[in-house]
């Protein structure tokens, strides 16, 4: 029997409690614990049911007291505990059962978290929520590195996109938008598609010399970065060695932060970054 099987089981109906409880769709942050907000943190330490994926550390998992129910709902690449539709239910049924329910995603949960479709089915049962922000992954990773996503003379925007899709469809893009020479593109879930990714924008007319970087397990103790370009990110990823979850960052910017010592990590954290150079 699943999660969603045991809760259903054990949910009362909508007239033996007094009032549904209310969903707190909170954002984890990039990884690093101590990136978390402020908000998310005190939601935590006081929640009484505690739903999450497999991108929240153990660290922050920690932060909830002992006695709150936790419930681990995380997606892997064709391995899934519960399908999102199922989510959806369960978050519908915990709350039903009064409780204040805290659903804990990776990043900002309306950043590739599917976090609105939750939304959407909470208010579709009445249930009241809340929407905490978190800081993403494009940000969070590539900051932390001393990488701006804008930069004057160099960048003049940022544009996020999924590298992730379902089994058996190919990655549709509109690459022609994506291959912009003066725009930062971050690839979430990049990994698996790292080689269409390199050749469907090279041959949308981005050139295979443009700077990228590869980073594995951003702002958390297992970092490990690839520097590469466009045409090489796909072997040198390879060669690396790297798992995801992988961000993909392709722009003149990853070069740019040369000049502000390379990849650089804030005070205290200069140890969390194994980096791997382009041989």
């Amino acid at each position: 029997m699943n999660v969603l099987q045991e809760t259903t089981n054990v949910t009362p109906s909508r007239s033996s409690v007094e009032a549904p409880g209310r969903v707190y769709l909170v954002g984890a942050g990039p990884g690093a614990p101590d990136l978390l907000t402020v908000r998310a943190h005190r939601l935590i330490q006081r929640a009484r049911v505690l739903v999450y994926d497999r991108l929240v550390s153990e660290e922050i998992l920690a932060l909830a007291p002992e006695s709150a129910t936790r419930v681990f709902v995380g997606k892997a690449p064709s391995r899934h505990s519960l399908s999102q539709t199922e989510i959806n239910a369960l978050l519908v049924s915990l709350a039903m059962t009064g409780r204040d329910v805290v659903r804990l995603k990776g990043g900002d949960p309306f950043i590739f978290g599917r976090g609105g479709e939750e939304a959407e089915q909470l208010a579709l049962h009445g249930i009241a929520f809340e929407v905490v922000p978190g800081i993403t992954a494009a940000s969070g990773c590539t900051t932390s590195l001393g990488i701006p996503l804008t930069h004057r003379g160099v960048a003049t925007g940022a544009r996020f996109v999924t590298g992730h899709c379902r089994e058996g469809v190919d990655l549709d893009l509109n690459w022609n938008s994506l291959a912009d020479p003066q725009t930062t593109l971050v690839v979430y879930m990049g990994l698996a598609n790292a080689r269409c990714m390199s050749e469907r924008l090279q041959e949308a007319g981005l050139s295979g010399d443009t700077p990228a970087l590869a980073i594995a397990s951003g702002t958390t103790p297992q970092q490990r970065t690839c520097r590469s370009t466009l045409r090489d990110l796909p072997r040198d990823v390879a060669a690396a060695g790297l798992r995801a979850p992988v961000l993909l960052v392709i722009g003149k910017v990853v070069a740019e932060a040369e000049r502000l010592g390379i990849y650089g990590m804030p005070a205290g954290r200069a140890d969390l970054t194994q980096e791997v150079r382009r041989a």
